[in-house]
């Protein structure tokens, strides 16, 4: 006795809960960092120790990445930005960790080590596994 396994009986599918997961890790880091870069936009004091133009340099990546995590996904136009914002994004937050561990701030990196997983997750995500299609 013999199973059959071809396509028409089990068809390739996209993962339906990955894709989900992969949304809900998209809209999480976007409010994130929406948030804390808009912050440092609108308040670049809150920042004592850093010159005020890295605080707007990091301000403005923060919530450039957001959008890039969620627009072009989006409107499914160059949809292929959406990972690539996700690794510059987790690029941000190993920055944050070094910068935070070298202050002697280690009670800050737990968090941001949670949401740097979350980023390399939607990158792997996007990238591999449930890629957005263009239009």
């Amino acid at each position: 006795m013999s199973t059959n396994t071809s396509p028409a009986v089990f068809p390739r599918t996209r993962p339906k809960a990955l894709n989900i997961m992969l949304w809900v890790g998209q809209a999480l880091l976007a409010a994130l960092f929406l948030f804390a870069g808009g912050g440092k936009l609108a308040n670049p004091a809150m920042a004592k120790d850093l010159p005020v133009a890295l605080v707007y340099f990091i301000g403005t990546a923060e919530v450039l990445g957001a959008i890039g995590l969620l627009l072009p996904a989006i409107l499914r136009i160059k949809p292929s930005l959406t990972p690539i914002a996700a690794v510059c994004l987790a690029v941000v937050l190993v920055l944050a960790l070094i910068f935070h561990i070298s202050r002697g701030e280690i009670s800050h990196t737990p968090p941001v080590a949670v949401f740097l997983l979350i980023a390399i997750f939607v990158a792997w995500g996007r990238f591999t596994k449930v890629p957005i299609q263009p239009k």
